[in-house]
């Protein structure tokens, strides 16, 4: 009886919380339409609001963590870090935020529930993973992250599964640390002014960039072989 009251409140409070997203995200596009801005366009200016500001890394923090309900792109956010505060900080701020950003986006999922789900299962390849991260959350998290799949949508997807966020949380910050550098050693190759149109590229940190990302894809596929070596 109590269930039958509950969950119509409860169905109404995911209704209205997704309208209010899809405002959001609408009202994003609309203004970055309105002014042609790209997402790097929108960056440089996030930069330079970052870059003026004594609170920057807090700024920069708190732009990362709502990144995903804008569906910014992460990559960019994590150059910035180290363009902004060169490689061994940026790359350390970027961690920490990325992985708070992460759990944003799980919560999300996870508000949501499964019901999205609902008709993506029908499609086979969605299946196989949301059965796999479902028996085996960490291996398959794990994966993902290596592989360099769209970061938000396997944090939002995890979470309507409802995975244990522990398990989950701790595949992310060791399965996203090699795509971090990578990308952020990418930021830190740039060189030189944006507003000036002034910019070069460093080719030792390019070199380093490019030697993480294939770092990543062969930890992918050690990981892959191990899981099949222990259950053939």
């Amino acid at each position: 009886m109590n269930n039958k009251v509950a969950n119509p409140a409860f169905d109404r409070s995911k209704i209205f919380a997704l309208i209010a997203w899809i405002f959001l995200l609408a009202g994003y596009w609309w203004y970055t339409s309105a002014n042609s801005l790209t997402p790097s366009q929108t960056m440089e200016i996030l930069i330079d609001f970052i870059s003026e500001s004594p609170y920057g890394f807090l700024i920069y923090t708190l732009i990362y963590m709502i990144r995903p309900v804008f569906l910014f792109p992460a990559t960019l956010v994590t150059m910035a870090a180290t363009y902004l505060y060169g490689p061994v900080r940026g790359i350390a701020y970027a961690l920490i935020a990325s992985n708070l950003s992460t759990m944003v986006a799980f919560l999300i999922g996870r508000f949501f529930g499964g019901s999205f789900l609902r008709n993506m299962e029908k499609n086979a390849l969605v299946s196989k993973y949301a059965d796999r991260l479902r028996h085996e959350s960490f291996q398959t998290t794990l994966v993902l992250r290596f592989l360099f799949l769209p970061y938000d949508l396997v944090s939002y997807f995890s979470g309507f599964l409802n995975i244990d966020l522990r398990w989950f949380m701790l595949a992310t910050v060791l399965g996203s640390i090699p795509g971090t550098i990578s990308f952020g050693m990418l930021g830190a190759s740039i060189e030189g002014d944006f507003a000036s149109q002034s910019v070069s590229f460093d080719p030792l940190s390019l070199v380093i960039s490019a030697r993480m990302f294939a770092v990543s894809i062969g930890l992918y596929r050690f990981v892959r072989r191990r899981e099949k070596t222990l259950n053939p």
